[in-house]
């Protein structure tokens, strides 16, 4: 595959920060207990009520169609039905929503990868997996480690859960990000290259996650920054052609990347602009 080194260190712009966390913890507000014991009461409910449709309908639909079942065929079904709901449920909107439960959206809270990325279905899978088994309702040992889950998340810097840690994730408030720091444009000798690219493979997350780095990087300290950077520039790499000149510097080739996006989406909504006002130019407030 093909890399990019990132020299963060030789760029005119990056100022070597005094924090030491990762991106995503320069970036947004760590979601805390109080906002994520309130989702988890909300997910919770939902839950409850999710699990009684599925019981009732289950049993009359066993009832109605197995007149040899007994009470174990019951507790079997039941038992059953609360591990779907339990593991499915959190893994299943996570997945489809992009962090997102029903409790997790009313709060304005996202689970997202360390890095600041999307979670994915294993993050889900793990974080659901580990919070039945180790914390919520916790089938091992359950006042222990509800115990252990609490310490856990008051003495994490990013308000961690045992499930968080397994999957690599932090869950933060989407709805009051912070505000975007000064971004490189266009390095000029890379312009032509840029017309170039095929960026068909860059999706939004990505290119969010490109757009983040770049506004946070002289604020990060090392050796996040250029690790972090190191695993953007690759990851971009690997979904665009072709590859950059050689002997680019990392910064350069992301900002040129994001600013060759950038420079794509304004003249297509120039383009649809401009088609709208000469079809419908009462829209626009044109000549009728």
């Amino acid at each position: 595959m093909f890399t990019v080194p990132v020299s963060v260190h030789s760029t005119p712009w990056a100022v070597p920060g005094l924090v030491s966390g990762e991106a995503v913890a320069l970036e947004v507000r760590i979601a805390r207990i109080g906002s994520r014991a309130v989702a988890l009461l909300l997910d919770a409910a939902a839950q409850v009520g999710l699990l009684l449709v599925l019981v009732l309908t289950s049993f009359a639909a066993i009832s109605a169609s197995v007149p040899w079942a007994d009470e174990a065929l019951y507790r079997g079904t039941a038992v059953a039905l609360a591990v779907l709901v339990l593991v499915g449920y959190p893994t299943l909107f996570e997945t489809l929503s992009g962090g997102r439960s029903l409790g997790k959206l009313a709060l304005g809270l996202r689970v997202v990868r360390d890095d600041g990325g999307p979670v994915r279905f294993r993050h889900a899978l793990t974080r659901s997996l580990v919070g039945v088994t180790l914390e919520w309702p916790g089938l091992l040992f359950p006042l222990v480690t509800w115990t252990v889950a609490l310490a856990t998340m008051m003495a994490s810097p990013r308000g961690k859960r045992l499930g968080d840690l397994a999957a690599g994730t932090i869950v933060i408030h989407e709805r009051s990000p912070a505000g975007w720091g000064w971004i490189p444009g266009m390095p000029r000798p890379l312009a032509a290259w840029a017309a170039t690219l095929d960026l068909t493979g860059l999706d939004d997350d990505l290119a969010l996650a490109v757009r983040h780095f770049l506004a946070r990087a002289r604020t990060m300290a090392e050796p996040e920054r250029s690790r972090l950077g190191h695993a953007l520039a690759t990851e971009v790499a690997a979904a665009t052609t072709p590859p950059p000149p050689p002997g680019v510097p990392g910064w350069a080739y992301l900002a040129a990347v994001l600013a060759e996006r950038h420079r794509r989406a304004a003249g297509r909504l120039a383009h649809s602009r401009s088609v709208t006002a000469r079809l419908w130019p009462e829209l626009t407030g044109g000549p009728r």
